[in-house]
C-alpha cells in the first residue's frame, strides 16, 4: 500500500520554471522600450517630425490715407482682386472742394507774380497722378520680386516688374520736367517765389488726397473677413478690410530645440496637409527663426525669475520656415491650415530612419480621412 501511495503523489515543480515566462516577457519589454527610446532619439536628430505646422502668408490690413464716410464698397467677401483693383471709395466732396480752393489760391498767387495759371495747374495734376502711380507700382514690383526670389514666379516676371517700375519712374520724371518747363516759361519770378512754391505744394497734396479717396489693392489677393459697409466712417490709417496675398505663401512648423541639431536650409521635407488626406507633398527648409519670446517679465528695471513647480521644464520650440512651390499645393489650402511634416536632415545618409519616417507619414496622412 505504501508503494502505491508514493507513486501517485506528483513530483514538485521547480520555482524557476514558473518564473521563466515572466522573466522573458520583462526582458522583452525592456528591450522594446530601450529600442523605442533609441529610435526616438535618433529620429529627432536625423528625421525630425512636427505635427504643429501651419500655412502662413502675407496678410495686409488695408487702410485709407484720407478720412471720410465710405460711399461705395466695390468688392465682396472672399473675392479675388488683381493689383490695382478699386476696393472702396470715400466721399470725395470735401477733397474736390479742397482741390478747387488750392487751384484758386495758386491762381491768385500766380496773378500776383504776373504768371499764368493753366499750364502750371495742369502740370501739377500730371505730377500728382504720376507720383500716385509710381507708389502703387513700387508696392506691386516689390512683392513680385520677393516671389521671384523664392521661386514662386519665373524670372521673366521679375524683368516685367522692373520694367514697369522704370516706366513709372520715367513717367514721374517726365511730368516733373513738364512742370518745370511750364514754370520756366512763366518766368523766374514765379518759380523762385516762396508763395508760389507753397501754393503749388498745397495743390499737389489736395490732388493726391482726392486720388486717395479711391482705395486700390496694392497686390493680387483675396478679400477676407469683410465687414466694411457703406456709410461707415473711414479714419486715415485705420484698417478697414483685410487682403491675403494670393501669389505665394509658406509653412511654419515648431520644432523642439533638440530637433534642430541637423536641420539646415535646403533640407528636403515631406508634407501632409489635412485638407488633402492620403497625399504627400514636398518642400524645403528655407530658414530657422533667430529668436522667440521667452515671456520673462521685469520689474523696476530688473528681470523677474520665472517660478516653476515642475520637475522638468517643457521644451522650447523654435519656428522653422518651409518653402513650398505654389504649383505643389492642394487647391483648397487656406492660411492657417494644419500640416504635418518630417525633415530629411541627413540626406541619403539617413537610410532606414528616413524609410521609417516616410512610412509613418503615409500612415498619418491616411488617418486624416477619419479626423
Amino acid at each position: 500500500m505504501s508503494s502505491e501511495v508514493l507513486n501517485v503523489v506528483p513530483s514538485p515543480t521547480p520555482a524557476s520554471d514558473s518564473r521563466k515566462p515572466a522573466l522573458i516577457t520583462g526582458i522583452g519589454v525592456a528591450v522594446l522600450l530601450l529600442g523605442l527610446a533609441g529610435w526616438y532619439a535618433a529620429a529627432d536628430r536625423w528625421t525630425p517630425y512636427s505635427g504643429t505646422g501651419a500655412v502662413a502668408g502675407y496678410v495686409a490690413q488695408v487702410a485709407s490715407q484720407v478720412s471720410g464716410p465710405v460711399t461705395e464698397v466695390l468688392v465682396e467677401d472672399n473675392s479675388h482682386v488683381p493689383a490695382g483693383t478699386p476696393l472702396f471709395r470715400i466721399d470725395p466732396t470735401l477733397y474736390e472742394l479742397a482741390v478747387r480752393q488750392m487751384e484758386a489760391e495758386l491762381a491768385q498767387t500766380l496773378q500776383a507774380t504776373s504768371a499764368g495759371v493753366a499750364g502750371i495747374a495742369a502740370a501739377e495734376a500730371q505730377v500728382a497722378q504720376a507720383n500716385a502711380a509710381l507708389q502703387n507700382t513700387r508696392a506691386v514690383s516689390s512683392r513680385t520680386l520677393q516671389l521671384v526670389e523664392r521661386g514662386v514666379y519665373p524670372q521673366a516676371r521679375a524683368d516685367d516688374a522692373r520694367g514697369d517700375l522704370r516706366t513709372a519712374e520715367a513717367a514721374l520724371r517726365a511730368a516733373e520736367a513738364q512742370r518745370d518747363q511750364a514754370t520756366r516759361q512763366l518766368g523766374s519770378a514765379s518759380s523762385d517765389n516762396p508763395q508760389v512754391v507753397a501754393s503749388t505744394a498745397r495743390l499737389q497734396k489736395a490732388r493726391t488726397d482726392l486720388l486717395n479717396t479711391t482705395v486700390i489693392a496694392a497686390t493680387d489677393g483675396v478679400v477676407t473677413n469683410l465687414s466694411l459697409t457703406v456709410g461707415q466712417y473711414a479714419a486715415a490709417g485705420q484698417p478697414l478690410l483685410t487682403v491675403i496675398d494670393s501669389r505665394g505663401g509658406w509653412l511654419v512648423a515648431d520644432f523642439r530645440e533638440n530637433q534642430l541639431l541637423n536641420i539646415d536650409p535646403g533640407d528636403p521635407v515631406e508634407i501632409a496637409f489635412d485638407v488633402a488626406p492620403g497625399r504627400i507633398f514636398w518642400g524645403r527648409v528655407q530658414s530657422i527663426a533667430w529668436g522667440i519670446d521667452t515671456g520673462r517679465l521685469s520689474s523696476g528695471g530688473l528681470a523677474q525669475p520665472q517660478a516653476s513647480t515642475r520637475w522638468f521644464e517643457p521644451a522650447r520650440r523654435i519656428p522653422v520656415r518651409i518653402e513650398v512651390s505654389q504649383d505643389d499645393v492642394p487647391p483648397k489650402v487656406r492660411i492657417g491650415a494644419k500640416v504635418s511634416l518630417v525633415v530629411n536632415a541627413a540626406g541619403e545618409e539617413s537610410g532606414p530612419l528616413w524609410w521609417i519616417a516616410q512610412g509613418l507619414m503615409r500612415g498619418a496622412t491616411l488617418l486624416s480621412y477619419l479626423y
